[in-house]
């Protein structure tokens, strides 16, 4: 089979289209004919060697953690799902023909392959921050680079829950974060300013690592009121630098239940082909995505 590998740590130059030895499910996994993997932030980050302090891996290495597919081998132990269900889940080395997940949910009716390959990461990561920042209905939430897939899932499940948001992002995605229930400001210049006058900040997320940690810490007036994703010297302000992976099994249960009634929906804004894996990691580091990248088998 085909997979996206490195063997070493650096830049997009370093991914390739390599054979690979098929996978099989462990038990308590299943295995899947990947149809779309999910592109995230966390895949290049492992690919720079950035969390090799805290979660090292041994090289070469697969890419991915997220997918959508066909099950076609169900390890021992696992209940409910048989080969040829359609499903969406977390795993490991994605980027390939053939993956193993290890959590995974029923594709919601409606949703294609490439939708479903964008939300498991992203809603367990929306619901966790949200969790750990805390705040709750009536209250308001600042969102620091929310047009991206967590933005877009954070700011959808805090108007299901009656949080107020307010969401800054460039523009050009202005409009897009209206169209999700936010308020919105711009980066640049006068950015907290701008916000302060949409209202008080409860609660604050760093999605982007853009270097506005204390600011969000001044907005707020409490460095325990800001969760970051993406600024690795968060903790240095105070702020919990959130990083470790919650319920996932739950976390796609819910995304399921969002979407089949109509309260979650993450666009694809670009498709790739495995052999683009460069190209989809050059352009998510960029940011400004609006909803999700995905990577298309």
């Amino acid at each position: 089979m085909k997979r996206v590998s490195f063997a070493e740590f650096g830049g997009p130059d370093v991914l390739h289209l390599v054979d690979s030895e098929e996978p099989h499910a462990s038990p308590g996994q299943i295995r899947v004919a990947v149809r779309a993997a999910g592109v995230n932030p966390v895949d290049w980050r492992i690919r720079e060697g950035q969390f090799q302090k805290v979660r090292p891996i041994e090289l070469p290495a697969g890419v991915g953690q997220d997918a959508a597919g066909v099950v076609d081998e169900v390890g021992a132990g696992v209940d409910g799902v048989e080969v040829g269900d359609h499903v969406f889940g977390r795993g490991s080395s994605t980027y390939a023909e053939v993956a193993v997940l290890s959590a995974w949910a029923r594709i919601p009716e409606g949703l294609t392959f490439e939708e479903a390959a964008g939300y498991p990461s992203v809603v367990e990561t929306a619901l966790r921050i949200l969790r750990e920042a805390g705040v709750r209905s009536g209250q308001t939430l600042l969102v620091s680079g929310a047009s991206g897939g967590v933005g877009s899932a954070v700011l959808q499940i805090a108007r299901e829950r009656g949080i107020t948001v307010i969401g800054t992002a460039g523009a050009a995605n202005q409009d897009y974060l209206r169209s999700l229930g936010a308020l919105a400001a711009t980066y640049g210049d006068g950015w907290a300013e701008r916000v302060r006058r949409l209202g008080r900040v409860d609660a604050a997320l760093d999605l982007a690592g853009s270097g506005v940690i204390r600011e969000l810490v001044e907005l707020t007036g409490d460095p325990h009121k800001v969760v970051s994703i993406a600024d690795l010297g968060a903790p240095e302000f105070g702020v919990r630098f959130s990083g470790v992976t919650g319920d996932v099994p739950q976390a796609l249960a819910d995304a399921a239940d969002l979407i089949s009634r109509g309260k979650l929906h993450i666009p694809v804004e670009k498709s790739y082909t495995l052999a683009e894996a460069p190209t989809a990691h050059i352009d998510s580091q960029a940011g400004h995505t609006r909803g999700r990248r995905v990577i298309v088998v």
